[in-house]
């Protein structure tokens, strides 16, 4: 008995394991684990720019203005057929707070609903630098301008006057203000100051107001537009200063947020004036050396870069608008502004893509500015 009761166990034993293997190869069989969610912002970040068409890449990289207090057709029709991924408001689109609030919810609901589906918010930006240019000054409290404030000599004002309007405009529905102006000693009262120092230090102090209050800010007008002598909105105009004197002087605010801000939470808005120490054929908007070898090469700026309106005669007079915005993306631009008429911004978008089809703007080059652009989005949750 012993002897058989023993061979029983040997059986049961050897059973076990067979079943125990089975399962394993059973196991082993079976369809493999989901793949995890990106986790981190920049794998959420690389997951929706994968997930993105050609043409919602190039969408992505156009700023548009568009017409009337809420919208329309027209303005649909640019969200669902060129994807465009931002919209700047100017006076003629504010009537009262309530009606500029319900644009904005408008907007982007639209750009996220069933017919647009764009895969993250509207950038929805305003020009509100305070002074002369208030384009909300009839539903918020307008700003001081950056003259007065500079000569007050205290930078806090800089950071609270930032503060108060990043809360004015957020509750607005929007996310992206055209400011500060970083340019040392222009002619009119949008400066801080005339000389690096202040001016640096007075725009550090409104970027982290805005900051503060999760509003993205663009700093401008790269590299400097202090010493032009022409009004770019009209006609083009050359910078006659050294690399030496601009290092010395204009870049030193760029510079300064550069070293001491996260790259997300901000743009640099590029000039359209030409600076012939860096680029004498080319408005620093559409010029390599401006905005690849100068501003990401040579100050070490990761964030996105954002032209200058391309409608401003200074560019618009000499390009033509189906190839002004392929340039500029060819010379780094991340962000191409067009501000007033439809035709235009049409334009721009279609030559982009006509650049994209032609092999002379790659993939990857859209990449790059997607994902800086849907970075920024990610990081401010809008």
């Amino acid at each position: 008995m012993k002897g058989r009761d023993g061979w029983r166990v040997m059986v049961g034993i050897m059973l076990g394991m067979g079943l125990l293997a089975l399962g394993l190869l059973a196991g082993c069989g079976s369809e493999a684990p989901e793949p995890q969610e990106p986790q981190t912002l920049e794998e959420k970040a690389d997951a929706i720019v994968a997930s993105m068409t050609t043409n919602e890449k190039i969408g992505q990289m156009v700023m548009i203005g568009v017409h009337g207090t809420d919208i329309d057709d027209d303005s649909k029709a640019m969200l669902r057929q060129f994807h465009i991924g931002g919209v700047v408001y100017f006076d003629r689109n504010i009537k009262s707070q309530e009606q500029l609030k319900s644009f904005s919810e408008h907007l982007q609901a639209y750009a996220q609903g069933e017919e647009a589906q764009q895969k993250v918010p509207l950038f929805l930006a305003i020009d509100e630098e305070g002074g002369s240019v208030s384009r909300g000054k009839d539903v918020i409290p307008a700003p001081e301008s950056e003259e007065a404030i500079g000569a007050s000599g205290n930078p806090e004002l800089a950071q609270a006057s930032a503060t108060r309007t990043a809360q004015a405009l957020r509750s607005l529905g929007i996310n992206m203000n055209l400011a500060p102006v970083a340019d040392i000693g222009t002619k009119d009262s949008r400066s801080f100051g005339r000389d690096a120092g202040t001016v640096a230090l007075f725009t550090g102090k409104a970027a982290d107001g805005y900051e503060q209050e999760g509003m993205l800010y663009a700093l401008k007008h790269f590299p400097g537009i202090g010493k032009g002598k022409t009004d770019s909105h009209k006609e083009v105009s050359s910078v006659d200063a050294s690399q030496e004197t601009m290092e010395k002087e204009d870049l030193v605010p760029f510079y300064e947020i550069i070293r001491e801000h996260r790259p997300e939470n901000y743009l640099i808005l590029v000039s359209h004036l030409i600076y012939p120490c860096y680029d004498a054929a080319h408005s620093a908007s559409q010029s390599h050396a401006v905005m690849t070898e100068l501003l990401r090469g040579k100050l070490g700026y990761k964030g996105i870069i954002l032209t200058d309106d391309m409608e401003m005669g200074a560019v618009a007079n000499h390009v033509p608008m189906r190839q002004i915005g392929a340039n500029a993306v060819r010379a780094g631009a991340d962000i191409v502004l067009v501000c007033h008429e439809y035709p235009h911004e049409e334009d721009v978008y279609m030559g982009i893509k006509d650049a994209v089809d032609a092999g002379e703007i790659s993939e990857e080059r859209l990449d790059e500015s997607v994902r800086r652009i849907v970075l920024a989005k990610l990081s401010h949750a809008l």
